[in-house]
């Protein structure tokens, strides 16, 4: 897992072109702190950088940009790809040669290969920019799940693009603001795709290529992979045996590294799955857990219980609220674009530094997959509701409930206004109140972007996980996930996002995979052999600090909120407004 950067633009020397470069690299440290890398190409006013955290080929002969076929193509590259012994094999026998044991080099004998066409066959985390020195075309190229992120700028100077957009602020002509994404960040406590906080600057879409040639200046994005909800395995038996085989596979490749891995344990149903599976893989399985003081947060009884059935090192932290006041600046300093999530992320992957870790498998992705959330109750009803007047929906925008203030989305049509309305932190009103703004200019806001497709076509329950997965996993989970824990030089993999496993989840017919009486019922029914009964059979807990207490009584929070802010930190102390909304807040003034 590494950072990536680069620059092309033919009006700019090329030695300020590297400067403004390294500079990336320098930014972007964080994320690759084993190895640092250059590559320029003078006559194209090219130059790409890359930071490296090195988990396959630890050598000398994984360093990064890395060339190939006698230097015509070359390549930064972030990220890990599962299958790339197959895809060598098959390299080898079709006449391609390799000087390293990388998956590095994987991708550029496929490029080299079979052309674009060789991104389909990537099974793995990815984003990449990799330059053809004969065509003159570089491509930006992102994995299907959107697991990594890629951010670029086309611009009439040319093309831009970096692992975080942090790794932007030494490019002058990219430093205007996005005008509007306050607005965005109050409503969704993230920042939708395609939005980030500078204008010319937005994500690669998942699954998506980008190629960019340097003599015409054209630039076209396609995509090479799609997943889909089409309901084909309608037999119950076969969705548990698919997804036993399934998930057990996915776990095995996500296991393959030549440093030391790990499982995040928090101790509920996804998490304690992948561990269990892990172990069954690797004897000496590391674990790293949190847990609290605090009964009502903590899941260490059942992280004990499904320790006691592992073998391994397993690494038990007690998170404690003076720890919470000690790094919260440093946590806010690591956010990469603001969200409302991604402390308990950033405190999870400095345990597995300090254990000496540098991959660690999460649960991420059951969830979303197998129904976890709320949503998942509330779709129906909010679909009958969204067929209400709109008039009718706004006027709930008065009420002093938090959840009947929200019906107001609903008269957002298609899949925005289903989003806010199960997801979203405050409403146009409220917004709008904040920012000085009137409120038809914020409803005309949250209308433009983003641009979702319409999945009215699918069950109430496969939009419910459409919108998990799309939005609130792709935006906040996926984004905290990456940027908190290249923080700290951890890379973070997810099994459940492999993409065998995945095309085998949205397969599923809606009344076998979300039919049940406990929680993620189809998911338990494959897994509760080899998992305590404890584990399975209680109310979903989640993955939570006792934020509202640490938040109030934190003295950098309430002396950082300044003038504006001081009455939303009042609200938030006397039980009148969410902790994530007081975060959100919070980040509004001083990220």
């Amino acid at each position: 897992m590494c950072r990536i950067a680069g620059i092309i633009n033919a009006g700019m020397p090329v030695n300020a072109i590297e400067v403004a470069v390294k500079e990336m690299c320098r930014i972007l440290k964080h994320g690759g702190p084993d190895d640092e890398g250059i590559y320029t190409n003078g006559d194209c006013h090219l130059v790409l950088g890359h930071r490296r955290l090195a988990l396959i080929d630890l050598s000398a002969a994984g360093h990064q940009p890395m060339a190939y076929g006698e230097g015509r193509f070359v390549i930064s590259y972030n990220g890990e790809l599962y299958n790339y012994i197959e895809l060598k094999a098959i390299l080898q026998k079709a006449g391609c040669a390799f000087t390293t044991a990388s998956d590095t080099e994987v991708i550029l004998a496929a490029f080299a290969t079979w052309g674009t066409e060789a991104f389909a066959k990537f099974n793995g985390m990815f984003a990449f920019a990799l330059w053809d020195n004969t065509t003159g075309s570089i491509y930006l190229v992102r994995d299907a799940a959107g697991i990594k992120p890629l951010y670029f700028a086309h611009t009439k100077e040319g093309l831009a693009f970096a692992s975080e957009v942090r790794g932007f602020k030494s490019i002058p002509y990219l430093q205007a603001s996005h005008p509007h994404w306050p607005v965005y960040l109050m409503a969704y406590g993230h920042l939708p795709e395609p939005v980030t906080t500078l204008k010319e600057v937005r994500p690669l879409k998942k699954g998506c290529y980008l190629q960019y040639n340097v003599s015409s200046g054209e630039i076209k994005q396609e995509a090479f992979t799609r997943y889909s909800y089409i309901e084909q395995i309608n037999n119950r038996e076969e969705a548990i045996t698919l997804i036993q085989s399934g998930l057990a596979n996915a776990v095995k490749s996500h296991l393959l590294s030549d440093a030391p891995i790990g499982v995040f344990l928090s101790g509920g149903l996804d998490s304690s799955i992948v561990a269990r599976l892990a172990n069954e893989q690797h004897t000496d399985i590391n674990t790293i857990s949190l847990f609290f003081d605090d009964a009502r947060f903590s899941e260490k009884k059942y992280q004990d219980l499904v320790q006691q059935k592992m073998h391994g090192n397993h690494y038990q932290q007690l998170l404690k609220e003076e720890s919470f006041h000690a790094d919260l600046p440093s946590i806010i300093g690591a956010m990469d674009l603001p969200s409302c999530d991604g402390i308990n992320t950033w405190y999870i992957s400095k345990f597995a530094k300090q254990h000496g870790l540098k991959a660690v498998l999460s649960g991420i992705g059951g969830d979303e997959l197998y129904g976890g959330y709320p949503s998942f109750k509330r779709i129906a009803a909010a679909l009958l509701a969204q067929k209400i007047p709109n008039a009718v929906l706004k006027s709930g925008s008065i009420s002093g409930s938090r959840k009947l203030r929200r019906l107001c989305y609903l008269s957002i049509p298609g899949t925005v206004g289903m989003y806010l309305f199960l997801r979203g932190q405050f409403i146009p009103s409220e917004v709008a109140a904040y920012l000085n703004a009137s409120e038809a200019e914020v409803w005309g806001i949250l209308e433009e972007q983003p641009q979702l497709p319409d999945i009215s076509n699918l069950t109430a329950k496969n939009q419910a996980s459409w919108l998990e997965m799309n939005m609130f996993m792709q935006n906040q989970l996926l984004r905290d996930a990456d940027v908190m824990s290249m923080a700290h030089g951890i890379e973070i993999r997810i099994p459940f996002l492999e993409a065998n496993f995945l095309r085998r989840s949205l397969k599923i017919a809606s009344n076998i995979k979300y039919t049940g009486s406990y929680n993620k019922q189809l998911l338990v029914d494959s897994f509760k052999d080899i998992l305590p009964e404890q584990v399975w059979n209680r109310p979903k807990m989640g993955f939570a600090f006792p934020f509202k207490d640490w938040l109030i009584n934190d003295k950098y929070a309430g002396a950082q909120t300044g003038t504006k802010n001081a009455a939303y930190h009042k609200k938030f102390s006397e039980g009148k407004l969410h902790w994530s909304q007081f975060l959100t807040v919070f980040l509004m003034e001083n990220k």
